[in-house]
């Protein structure tokens, strides 16, 4: 049980590790009980250690074009879990085709103004992200206020609070 334990927490370092374990009913003792490194193993990765492997099918392309659709893919999966978790974006299930669009479109136009929004930040202010700055743009908010009148109209108030000091210098 502990060797599981130590298994589990050493992950995969535990490969390089050769155990001699005792019998069933054997005692353990330093001749039942021994370990050792896998020198071979410990080598090899020695050997690509601070390398990037990268195993693929597409065998006739150039490594250099393999590499950028890798790094391609990378951003199309970081563009999914920023539609998820910093847009709040999560599956909607419709059951009208117009609206499935309406929903596809309205998640690529978020993602298009985040990208925009991060090559912006990227030209004006480095250190700042997009997080923080959707973050502070939130606390912004709009209120319509409804007053009636005495000839039974509305006057409608389109109201919003007034951004910070820091909020502004975003604008």
């Amino acid at each position: 049980m502990r060797i599981g334990a130590a298994k589990t927490e050493a992950g995969r370092a535990f490969g390089f590790v050769k155990i001699q374990m005792p019998a069933a009913q054997q005692p353990v003792t330093r001749e039942s009980f021994r370990f050792t490194a896998h020198q071979n193993k410990l080598q090899d990765a020695e050997l690509r250690d601070g390398h990037y492997l990268l195993r693929s099918n597409l065998t006739a392309a150039d490594p250099a074009v393999l590499w950028t659709r890798y790094v391609q893919l990378t951003q199309i999966e970081g563009a999914f879990r920023s539609l998820k978790s910093e847009l709040g974006i999560r599956p909607i299930y419709h059951h009208l085709e117009n609206r499935v669009d309406a929903h596809i479109l309205i998640a690529f136009l978020a993602y298009c103004l985040q990208v925009t929004l991060k090559i912006r930040l990227g030209l004006h202010a480095p250190g700042l992200r997009q997080t923080a700055v959707m973050e502070k743009l939130a606390t912004i908010q709009m209120i319509d206020v409804w007053i009636p009148t005495v000839d039974g109209r509305w006057l409608i108030l389109p109201r919003y609070t007034q951004p910070g000091k820091d909020t502004r210098l975003l604008y």
